[in-house]
């Protein structure tokens, strides 16, 4: 691909014009920044603000877990009660302008010029999104989602299959597994990659296509003119930040949390917070390996490693349980997603508040926090992609995936809970005490050769853990360093060890894993303004460039 400049120099895509009627001013000072003490690239405010604000927060939250546990239950409470509509209506409108975008001419659009070539290949594409999207969540709620909204949550009004004593009421059984598979694609499916598909075709956009820096801030040139250079850049990067981060601070402590139920369950070691913390320090110091290769030497061969992994034990479970069972699941756990779609996300005149608060405003806060990290992971990784490709890629693959992998994971723990009551290990952690990060290690229980899947179990666990960790370490600097995708050593570690100290100080406070979630969801709903904003400003990209 030739590239040209613009007028202040800055590598243009051949093919690529100007935006609106005006020329980028890039602001190079800005972007530039200085190299401050210790050899951090400090970027004006974005790296001090932020970098501060999580020293602070760390030590605030050490300091008085009481008092910040109590925070956390409040904010948690308030915003998902009060604000579970914003959520859900946003995410609608997130899945319509992804479909419209595949079915209007601007789908022919490429990312990075007419004659730009993909960097990686499908699989090498596929295996770099998708681990860093999904990992540790897939392996967290894989058992443990289906089984609950089947028995226990009651999404849409669908009732239960047990009574108050844990007896079976035959009439309610296929009602309610058809629906708690329904709900949790729908928290797995279009919408949540929806949101990653909006938030990395707008930093690929304006960065390979209008020669911005790969920066949230870029994405609003086309609203806020030369003003995304100054403090209104700085605060949409800053917010982007601490999105990030505490996204990336949940998935670490379920990540945590799960590693160490399946090293009690298989070799009886201690499950509790002092473990949890050294899980966490032990994986930081691996993640800060793969940090240090890189994007190529690192990131890319252990998110390859990890989905041959998952897939060996997705095949694994498919086979040694009911196969047939469960791949009549998938089809009609599939159709009755696409059935009830409108229905679950509808944020209006809900009766079954617990599953809309409790799951889907959590949820959807947590994936548009996590929409820093994983949309800039992916715009790294995709171009040379028509944006009818990428948006079709990004939105029906992986989640087609992640149906298979719900309805595999999910089928077999219902199959137990369902066939024999009275002795499943996953009923007994799922439904009559509640205790999530063992759930998928029970349902391991039921199938043959329990002890080696539960080892696979926590390594590919651990392996999902250092990607999200590396790979998110590399977009914060990026964000910090003003769109730079090399920035200094020192400060890519900065990043990485500070991801697991916010880890490690909200499980220590008093709320636990509760204060991860509460964080998510108050960081998740400034940036859900953000991301609405984000898609006005791709429509106006898009519509100037050349197809």
């Amino acid at each position: 691909m030739a590239d040209v400049s613009n007028d202040q120099g800055i590598p243009q895509p051949e093919g690529a014009v100007e935006l609106i009627d005006t020329d980028y001013t890039i602001g190079q000072d800005n972007i530039d920044g200085q190299v401050g003490p210790f050899g951090f690239d400090i970027h004006n405010p974005v790296f001090l603000v932020s970098g501060l604000a999580i020293v602070a927060f760390v030590f605030y939250t050490l300091a008085l877990p009481e008092q910040a546990g109590a925070a956390f239950s409040w904010l948690f409470s308030t915003v998902t009660k009060g604000f579970d509509w914003f959520f859900l209506g946003s995410a609608n409108i997130f899945v319509i302008f992804c479909l419209l975008l595949i079915v209007t001419p601007v789908g022919s659009v490429r990312l990075g010029g007419a004659e730009a070539t993909p960097d990686y290949g499908y699989v090498g594409w596929f295996a770099m999104l998708f681990a860093a999207g999904m990992g540790i969540g897939l392996m967290f709620f894989g058992v443990l989602e289906p089984v609950y909204h089947m028995a226990v949550s009651e999404p849409l009004g669908v009732p239960s299959p047990f009574d108050a004593d844990g007896n079976l009421i035959p009439e309610n059984v296929e009602a309610a597994k058809t629906m708690g598979l329904a709900a949790t694609i729908f928290h797995w499916g279009l919408h949540p990659w929806a949101i990653y598909a909006v938030v990395a075709l707008a930093l690929a956009l304006f960065s390979f296509n209008k020669g911005l820096p790969l920066t949230i801030r870029s994405a609003f040139y086309p609203i806020l003119g030369d003003r995304v250079w100054g403090w209104w850049g700085h605060i949409i990067d800053i917010l982007a930040v601490f999105a990030t981060l505490f996204g990336l601070a949940t998935s670490l402590g379920f990540g945590a949390q799960q590693a160490n139920a399946g090293l009690n369950h298989v070799f009886g070691v201690p499950v509790g917070p002092s473990t949890q913390v050294i899980l966490i320090t032990g994986i930081t110091a691996i993640a800060l390996i793969s940090v240090l290769r890189g994007l190529d030497g690192g990131v890319k061969v252990l998110s390859e490693i990890n989905m041959a992994i998952a897939a060996l034990l997705l095949f694994f479970v498919l086979l040694a349980g009911p196969t047939m069972l469960i791949l009549t699941d998938f089809g009609e756990g599939l159709l009755a997603y696409l059935k009830e779609i409108v229905p679950l996300s509808n944020p209006v005149g809900r009766e079954d508040t617990g599953f809309v608060q409790g799951w889907t405003s959590f949820y959807w806060a947590w994936w548009i926090s996590w929409s820093p990290f994983v949309g800039m992971f992916i715009a790294r990784v995709s171009r040379g992609r028509t944006v009818r490709e990428f948006v079709i890629c990004v939105l029906i693959i992986p989640s087609l995936v992640c149906v298979l992998w719900m309805a595999v994971f999910g089928g077999v723990a219902i199959d137990q809970v369902l066939s024999d009551p009275a002795t499943s290990a996953v009923k007994a952690n799922v439904i009559d005490s509640y205790n999530p990060p063992l759930s998928l290690f029970a349902m391991l229980e039921g199938l043959p050769l329990a002890g080696i899947t539960s080892v696979i179990g926590i390594v590919l666990v651990i392996v999902f853990f250092v990607t999200s960790s590396d790979s998110g370490s590399l977009v914060i600097d990026t964000i910090t360093a003003g769109g730079k995708v090399d920035a200094p050593v020192p400060q890519r570690v900065f990043w990485c060890v500070f991801e697991g100290a916010v880890a490690i100080v909200l499980l220590l406070s008093a709320g636990g894993l509760q204060s991860l979630q509460s964080m998510v969801i108050s960081t998740g709903l400034p940036f859900t303004v953000v991301l609405l904003l984000m898609c006005w400003a791709i429509w106006k990209g898009l519509r100037a460039e050349p197809r």
